[in-house]
């Protein structure tokens, strides 16, 4: 589960600076609305980076690896997904890419059930 406390930390650094950008690269060149979703997409960056590592330090704790490491590749897809859709919505006004975050979304929601299966399995 390394690798999931790694790619927990370097989406966390990421999300730090995405939300710099964001708050000082981006401000009067989006509009209010995509400057929010740019925003939106940085949060939940940042959650489940940290969701990331949580996963890391309880999979040592609990006996479900199997559980835990699908939980955390579904988490990394949505944070692709989901925040990665947002991002580029943001950047680029291509609107499509709108049908791309929920897919993150459902990725999200997933991780997080699979933690909790796990942990009642422990």
């Amino acid at each position: 589960m390394k690798l999931f406390l790694i790619i927990g930390a370097i989406n966390a650094a990421l999300a730090v600076g995405l939300g710099a950008f964001g708050a000082h690269g981006l401000e009067g060149r989006l509009s209010e609305k995509m400057l929010e979703t740019f925003k939106t997409g940085v949060q939940y960056h940042m959650y489940h980076a940290l969701g990331l590592v949580g996963i890391a330090i309880a999979a040592d704790k609990l006996q479900s690896a199997g559980l835990m490491q699908w939980a955390g590749w579904l988490m990394f897809a949505g944070i692709v997904l989901f925040s990665g859709s947002l991002y580029v919505l943001s950047l680029s006004g291509i609107k499509i890419l709108g049908a791309i975050t929920p897919l993150g979304g459902v990725a999200f929601i997933t991780a997080w059930v699979l933690v909790v299966v796990a942990a009642f399995k422990a």
